[in-house]
């Protein structure tokens, strides 16, 4: 005998997109990759470009084993977009003399001098994320709480 409605719905009631955490998480990401694109297309970089620009502002060199990990990619992202931004003259990769295995990624004078270009990117992107501070700080530290 089939079983009843009730039951039914609530065996899949685990299979609900309202009831999935990774759906609203998953839709954020791209709505807010999206609203970064026309402050980064003024500059010329991607998404992923521009985290991986912030981390070399910081850093200024590290290998890409590194930089995948800060960025939670992996080498088949970091290369191309590395590549790219290295015709761009933005950083420059460079093999170990330690270890050829490991590849060294450093920034150049043109990259740091794209940091002041790309300055007013947070501040424009808090205008475009209606959260406040408080709210932010507390999403970001349980974003990282799951992440890690």
């Amino acid at each position: 005998m089939p079983e009843s409605n009730d039951s039914s719905e609530e065996k899949y009631s685990s299979l609900l997109l309202q009831n999935q955490l990774c759906f609203p998480l998953y839709a954020c990401s791209k709505e807010i990759v999206k609203r970064y694109k026309p402050f980064l297309d003024k500059i010329d970089l991607t998404y992923t470009q521009y985290i991986s620009m912030m981390v070399l502002w910081e850093e200024k060199s590290l290998s890409v084993k590194t930089l995948g990990e800060k960025l939670f990619l992996d080498s088949g992202t970091l290369t191309p977009m590395l590549k790219n931004l290295e015709k761009k003259q933005y950083v420059k990769r460079e093999r170990s003399q330690e270890d050829e295995r490991v590849v060294n990624i450093s920034i150049t004078e043109k990259g740091l001098a794209l940091r002041e270009k790309a300055l007013s990117i947070p501040e424009q992107m808090s205008k475009c994320v209606k959260i406040t501070k408080e709210e932010a700080a507390t999403l970001y530290s349980i974003l990282y709480k799951i992440l890690s």
